[in-house]
C-alpha cells in the first residue's frame, strides 16, 4: 500500500491510499480556503449519563450536490473539490464540517456553574473516507482488491488515531441511501475519533466483564461459538469470518460479522483475517443490494476497542442493518424505540437469515 499525505489550503490533512503509485498526488489545493472556525460542544445529560455533541456549524454543510458539484469527486477545471488529484483509489481527509474537532473552542465551556450538567469542548476527529473516485458507484460494486485496500485503510487509521491519547474510541462506518439520511451520494464513509467511550461500546464492555466474572468465559467468543453451531441465523461464513442475524435483532435484516478468532480492533487482525474479510464483506453488501427491487439503504459500523484496559476481552465486529422492512415500508424509530429504547421488530430473525442466505 502506498500512502501519500498532503495539506489542503485551509490546513486540513488529506491522505491518498493506493495499491500502486498514483498520479497527481502532490497537486496542491487551489481553492484558497480560510481555516474553518468550528464550535463543537459536549453537553452531559445527568439522567442518562450520556454526552451529546452540539455542532451548530454543521447546519450549513453540503447537502445532496450534483455530480458536477460533488466535493468528493476528483478535481476538474470546473469543480475544484476536496481532492486535488485528477483520480484516486481511496482517500481520507479531515471533514470540513466535523462533529468533533481538536481545534474546537467555545466560550460556554467557561460559563461558570452549570448545576447538574456538564460541558466540554467537542474535541476529537472526524475523517471522511472516499472508497472510489467513481461518483455513481457503490461499495458493493467495487473489486475485491479495492475492498482489501479499504480494510488496510481502516487498519491504518485505527492504528494511527489510537496513538493519540485524547481519543478513546475509533468508529469506522458507512451510511448508504437517502432513507438513512445521507447528504452526499458519492460512495464514502466516516471515521470518528471520540474523546469518550460511546454508550453502546461501554455497555458491551460492561456485559463482557460481568459474563466473564460469572462464567469464566468470554461473551464475544460464546456468541460466535453458539451461532456457528446452531446455524439457524447463519448468513455466510469463510475460513476466518462468520456473518449471522443476531438472536435479538432490533432492525429489519440486521447482520453481524465476526472474526472466528477474536480480535479487539483492526490492528490486531492477522493478514489472513484481513484477506478473508474482503470477500465476505463484499458478498454481504451484495446481498443487501438484492433484498429488494432497488439496493437497500443501510448503516454499516465497526465496533472495536483500542484502550489497553479491556482490549483483550473485546470482540471487534461489524453491525450492518437496513431500515427497510419491505419493498415500500420503512422501519421508523417510533414511540417505544425512540422514547424508551425498547425495539419491536416486525421480522423474525430466523426468517431474515433465511432470506439473506437465499440471496447468495
Amino acid at each position: 500500500m502506498f500512502k501519500t499525505e498532503i495539506t489542503l489550503s485551509d490546513g486540513r490533512r488529506l491522505i491518498y491510499f493506493d495499491q500502486t503509485p498514483g498520479d497527481d498526488r502532490a497537486r496542491l489545493d487551489s481553492r484558497g480556503l480560510e481555516p474553518a472556525t468550528n464550535s463543537s460542544q459536549l453537553r452531559f445529560d445527568p439522567l442518562s449519563r450520556r454526552w451529546v455533541a452540539i455542532a451548530g456549524h454543521r447546519q450549513n454543510r453540503t447537502h445532496m450536490p450534483t455530480q458536477e458539484q460533488c466535493p468528493l469527486c476528483p478535481t476538474t477545471p470546473n469543480n475544484p473539490s476536496e481532492v486535488p488529484a485528477s483520480n484516486y483509489e481511496v482517500v481520507v481527509f479531515e471533514n470540513r464540517f466535523p462533529s468533533f474537532d481538536f481545534n474546537s473552542q467555545d466560550s460556554l465551556v467557561n460559563s461558570g456553574d452549570l448545576g447538574p450538567y456538564g460541558l466540554a469542548p467537542g474535541l476529537g476527529t472526524c475523517e471522511v473516507i472516499c472508497f472510489t473516485s467513481q461518483h455513481d458507484s457503490s461499495v458493493s460494486q467495487l473489486s475485491q482488491d479495492r475492498i482489501r485496500l479499504i480494510v488496510d485503510v481502516w487498519t491504518d487509521r485505527t492504528t494511527v488515531l489510537a496513538q493519540d491519547r485524547r481519543i478513546e474510541q475509533i468508529f469506522c462506518f458507512e451510511n448508504k441511501g437517502p432513507e438513512i439520511g445521507v447528504t452526499e451520494p458519492h460512495p464514502h464513509g466516516q471515521i470518528y475519533g471520540y474523546p469518550f467511550v460511546p454508550p453502546r461500546v461501554q455497555q458491551m464492555i460492561d456485559s463482557a466483564l460481568k459474563f466473564q466474572d460469572t462464567s469464566g468465559r468470554n461473551l464475544f467468543d460464546e456468541i460466535v461459538e453458539y451461532e456457528r453451531s446452531s446455524l439457524d441465523r447463519l448468513v455466510s461464513e469463510n475460513e476466518s469470518w462468520i456473518a449471522f442475524v443476531p438472536f435479538s435483532a432490533k432492525w429489519p435484516y440486521e447482520v453481524h460479522l465476526y472474526p472466528k478468532v477474536r480480535a479487539g480492533n483492526f490492528s490486531r487482525l492477522t493478514d489472513n483475517q484481513r484477506d478473508d474479510l474482503a470477500p465476505i464483506y463484499l458478498d454481504l453488501l451484495k446481498r443487501y443490494d438484492r433484498l429488494f427491487a432497488q439496493p437497500a439503504p443501510y448503516i454499516a459500523g465497526w465496533y472495536q476497542y483500542t484502550q489497553a484496559d479491556h482490549v483483550d476481552i473485546f470482540g471487534m465486529h461489524l453491525e450492518v442493518f437496513t431500515i427497510k422492512r419491505d419493498e415500500n415500508k420503512l422501519k421508523f424509530q417510533a414511540g417505544s424505540e425512540a422514547s424508551m429504547d425498547v425495539f419491536i421488530s416486525d421480522i423474525v430473525p430466523e426468517d431474515a437469515a433465511r432470506k439473506l442466505r437465499e440471496l447468495s
